[in-house]
């Protein structure tokens, strides 16, 4: 593949960026409406056709609202808290393929802004850092409900890390075992790659239709969804016990920082679980169109799948009610991490005796 032109880089970075803000904005209109629907309840229908101007209402109020801030809060941190939320949750979309190369004039453009050999490394340590921004936030604030929500924040995600991070390494051994030199990789491209084609003519070899891999997949997911605090995992702001926890002293485009990392974290998420498990860009007779109809298609379909999940995210907010903290950390360390390392052990087991040395 041949080098990027600097100019190519930029207008890349700014086009990522600016589809991750937009894509946040309408996740949340689309959250709104799913769940009108799912509760038999009217959803955002005023501002634009069919409410589809909310989002640009709720920023123009959320940008004009006064930006307060306690007395007794330690003022740098408590501004440089929202920002180390939001920080990673943008920069971690740089790793997640996209679909084939697109060439635009004779220029080669890869749909990854960076495809690195330790992309799923990468992925890993981003996600962890957005725990201090929370952290922060609940100690800067100075109130004690705020401080709680800090606190729950910290020992709920590193609680839950443990099984993201051993969910992630099933699609690393199997990404090894159907490779030619018996290696895996941490480059996420190689992972799609190593999902092509069909067992049988019709079935995907998606890692999602491995034995391991299918578990590792509801894994990923649960641990994910408590990874971006989003219901039944939403403990960290808990309005019933914290009134809103880590976000309580916050206003205006500060509290605004936090949500917008919460929600692109669940698209980054959902595109990294369509990445490992779903073949990304892949699926079935599709994935042989040659050239730049090929790299459409291919977004489209990982689109489709980052849609699906979420929906699913969705779906799974309506449905299930916050869950009490202490059964949150007995599930974390007692039931997620025992399966996820007998998972990982299946897995090396089975990739040893299907693919011996």
């Amino acid at each position: 593949m041949q080098d990027r032109s600097l100019w190519v880089m930029i207008i890349h970075a700014v086009v990522l960026a600016f589809a991750a803000l937009t894509s946040f904005a309408y996740l949340t209109l689309m959250e709104r409406k799913v769940l009108a629907r799912l509760q038999h309840r009217v959803g955002p229908n005023q501002a634009g056709p069919n409410g589809y101007l909310q989002p640009l209402a709720d920023a123009v109020k959320l940008m004009f609202k006064e930006d307060i801030m306690p007395s007794t809060a330690d003022k740098w941190v408590f501004t440089i808290a929202p920002i180390l939320a939001t920080i990673p949750a943008i920069v971690i979309f740089a790793v997640i393929p996209l679909g084939p190369d697109l060439v635009v004039f004779g220029e080669r453009i890869p749909l990854a802004f960076a495809s690195l050999n330790i992309g799923l490394l990468y992925f890993l340590a981003v996600t962890s850092i957005g725990v201090y921004g929370i952290t922060l936030a609940g100690w800067a604030s100075n109130n004690k409900y705020s401080m709680l929500g800090g606190v729950r924040s910290a020992a709920q995600m590193i609680s839950y890390e443990l099984a993201f991070g051993l969910s992630v390494l099933v699609p690393v051994m199997l990404t090894a075992s159907r490779s030619a030199d018996g290696f895996g990789s941490l480059d996420l491209v190689q992972m799609v790659n190593a999902q092509a084609g069909t067992w049988f003519g019709f079935i995907p070899k998606w890692f999602v239709f491995t034995p391991t891999g299918f578990v590792a997949f509801f894994l990923f997911l649960i641990a994910a969804t408590a990874e971006v605090t989003r219901a039944p995992f939403d403990l960290v702001e808990a309005e019933q016990e914290l009134v809103g926890g880590y976000a309580t002293e916050y206003s205006s485009m500060k509290f605004a920082l936090f949500f917008m990392a919460e929600y692109m974290k669940l698209i980054a998420m959902s595109g990294f679980a369509a990445t490992m498990f779903l073949g990304g860009w892949r699926f079935p007779y599709l994935e042989d169109i040659a050239g730049n109809w090929g790299a459409l298609v291919g977004f489209v379909v990982i689109a489709a799948k980052i849609f699906f999940f979420l929906f699913l995210s969705i779906w799974v907010r309506a449905s299930l009610p916050r869950i009490r903290y202490d059964k949150l950390m007995d599930f974390g360390w007692k039931r997620l991490l025992p399966v996820s390392l007998a998972t990982v052990v299946a897995t090396a087991v089975i990739v040893v005796l299907t693919n011996p040395l």
